[in-house]
């Protein structure tokens, strides 16, 4: 009677740790298809178009937002593409990360009020083939975590149209 009385322990035993690993396997499978959602765009891929020009292609999140992860001075960072930013937009955080210096300090008016930023720079920011070299930026202690908000001063270098969930970036 005590070995059938160790077998169901043992069986109920293996029962959980097979519950505990379905469990994990379910929780890792939805986490990524959640950060997809996000992010859809955590590979940015590129293609050469006829004329020569660079071509990277963004798709649209589920909010709404062009979401993606690009090299900014050669490391690896998410952004949210902002049309309204003048400059782009760097959390304190993200600058140490960085290495981007605080500059002169400023106010900016965002549309979360009045705020301050420092002026500095970027010295690469890579979107798939496309590169772009000494784009002016703002170290903005008002976002929060390692935020970039892709403005203007990057955006205004390259061509760029959207049509239903993609926004086409070019360079020429």
């Amino acid at each position: 009677m005590q070995a059938s009385d160790n077998t169901t322990k043992l069986g109920r035993l293996f029962s959980w740790i097979s519950w505990l690993l379905v469990l994990g396997l379910l929780y890792w499978f939805f986490e990524g298809q959640i950060s997809l959602q996000i992010n859809p765009n955590q590979q940015l891929l590129s293609h050469t178009g006829n004329s020569g020009e660079k071509v990277t292609i963004l798709k649209r999140n589920k909010a709404g937002h062009y979401v993606g992860t690009a090299l900014f001075n050669g490391i690896a960072m998410e952004f949210m593409l902002d049309t309204g930013a003048t400059v782009v937009a760097v959390s304190e955080q993200a600058a140490q990360k960085l290495g981007m210096p605080k500059g002169q300090r400023y106010q900016v008016s965002t549309a979360n009020g009045t705020t301050v930023a420092y002026d500095s720079q970027l010295a690469s920011l890579q979107l798939g083939d496309i590169v772009l070299t000494n784009i002016r930026a703002s170290v903005t202690p008002g976002l929060h975590g390692t935020e970039i908000l892709l403005g203007m001063s990057a955006l205004k270098q390259l061509e760029f149209t959207q049509q239903q969930d993609e926004l086409k970036l070019i360079q020429h």
